[in-house]
């Protein structure tokens, strides 16, 4: 299995990860480094789509760039609505040309938005709609979890695709907590007014990471794995399972990316912190929940995505209530100790979340054989479908950063206050648990079905 090819270098022929010989002979070792290669490529992607939620910390009148505090919060919502919309391009641009072709055009392009930015925070004066250009332009780099969650979803065995989503996802999402880590080195080393050197870190990266992805990643050639059929997205908008796990999807990932992208900016407004300040203590949030993504999915595939989301709404619905009594007591202690909760918990709920997809639809498959359908058909449309909600979860999830800054936004220009915008989360993430409770608790003749390679604990 892994050493076949087609006629053009990179491409892989008979690839089926579901064939446990061809696995240990020595299939792991290929998706094992497809997926080492995808995290780096999403990381830098990630890091490029928060570029601004850092540099917008050094904006100041002091580098002849003064901007409101609601313009800040702007130029941090436009690459995350941008990358949400790509996202869906993106997913189905992977299994059009091909895993490792896409990274490597993917991955390249982020040069464009990276060079813009580093040339333009160097210039005093420039007005704001140049640098919401720049920001949309950055949003390609939200692109890339879509086309690399899709690619990776094919190469490894449903059993694994908790642990294997989780780890590429989560080393992407690091992507959030690094750039952020850049900006609070070149704040120590350099002082506060030059943003310039944040953005010039990555152009040697984004170089390495798309000459390693041209080297070493392949493309699938097998229909049946990675490349989505026809109609499976149209397929996908007309199944319910889409709805609910993307409006699952942006509580948890919404929550990490909109948190991620404007804590530093919360920090400034509700207790005044310096540039240094936001940004170190707004590194370490995204890491927590970067780090926790994979252990996600771990726990996912051991106890079932839908309890382990159902208990992370819960955390995060307390979480929540523990920063509108901190912002009441203007307490910087509990205030911290409720955003990294949320961070970590978002984390969980993103590995968790996104483990529910194959999941679902897998039990719908063998729902379908059991009452008289043809496995390798069935199975290769659940691939299909997983594939599709993945990448429509994806960007409904990431849609829900941008209401995050919205929020905070309309909350911090109207109230003075973030205290509305906390109310308004809470009620989201209590519809997530009704959610949870009404749809995946309820047992179904799908759902009770039994399927070999989906453990029954997927349901709460």
């Amino acid at each position: 299995m892994p050493a076949a090819h087609g006629t053009r270098k990179g491409w892989l022929t008979g690839w089926n990860p579901e064939d446990e010989d061809a696995w240990a002979r020595g299939g792991h070792r290929v998706a094992r480094r497809n997926l080492a290669l995808s995290v780096l490529s999403e990381h830098v992607g990630f890091s490029v789509w928060s570029l601004w939620a850092v540099l917008v910390l050094f904006m100041s009148p002091e580098i002849g760039l003064s901007f409101r505090p609601g313009e800040k919060f702007l130029l941090v919502a436009v690459p995350t609505v941008v990358g949400a919309l790509l996202r869906l391009p993106y997913s189905y641009a992977v299994t059009r040309f091909g895993g490792r072709n896409w990274t490597v055009f993917a991955t390249g392009i982020l040069l464009l938005p990276t060079l813009l930015a580093l040339h333009f925070v160097q210039r005093p004066g420039t007005p704001l709609w140049v640098f919401l250009l720049i920001a949309a332009l950055a949003g390609v780099g939200g692109g890339n979890f879509a086309s690399s969650m899709t690619n990776i979803t094919a190469f490894y065995p449903q059993r694994l695709q908790g642990w294997a989503l989780g780890l590429n996802a989560g080393g992407g999402n690091l992507g959030v907590a690094v750039v952020q880590l850049v900006g609070l080195a070149v704040i120590v080393l350099a002082g506060d007014t030059h943003p310039a050197y944040v953005a010039a870190v990555y152009v040697p990266l984004i170089l390495v990471a798309t000459a390693l992805s041209a080297w070493k990643l392949d493309n699938l050639a097998t229909a049946d794995t990675v490349r989505t059929r026809s109609g499976a997205q149209r397929e996908a908008l007309r199944t319910p399972d889409t709805w609910w796990i993307s409006l699952l999807y942006v509580g948890t990932f919404g929550s990490f990316i909109g948190y991620g992208f404007a804590f530093g900016l919360v920090l400034r407004a509700e207790f005044g912190a310096s540039p240094a300040e936001a940004v170190g203590y707004t590194c370490l949030g995204p890491l927590l929940g970067s780090l926790a993504r994979p252990l996600g999915g771990r726990l996912a595939d051991r106890l079932g995505g839908a309890r382990v989301t159902f208990w992370v709404f819960l955390g995060m619905g307390g979480g929540t209530t523990l920063l509108v009594a901190a912002a009441g007591l203007h307490s910087f202690t509990l205030f911290l100790t409720g955003f990294s909760a949320l961070f970590v918990l978002s984390g969980l709920g993103n590995g968790s979340t996104y483990k529910m997809i194959p999941a679902v639809f897998a039990r719908r498959a063998q729902h379908e054989i059991t009452t008289g359908g043809d496995a390798r058909t069935a199975f290769a449309r659940s691939r299909g479908l997983s594939g599709a909600v993945i990448a429509l979860a994806g960007a409904i999830g990431a849609l829900g950063g941008a209401a995050v800054n919205l929020a905070f936004t309309l909350a911090y220009d109207g109230f003075g206050s973030g205290v509305p915008a906390f109310l308004a989360f809470l009620a989201y993430y209590a519809l997530c648990l009704a959610v949870l409770r009404r749809v995946y608790s309820r047992p179904d003749p799908v759902q009770q079905q039994p399927v070999a390679t989906v453990r029954e604990a997927d349901h709460v």
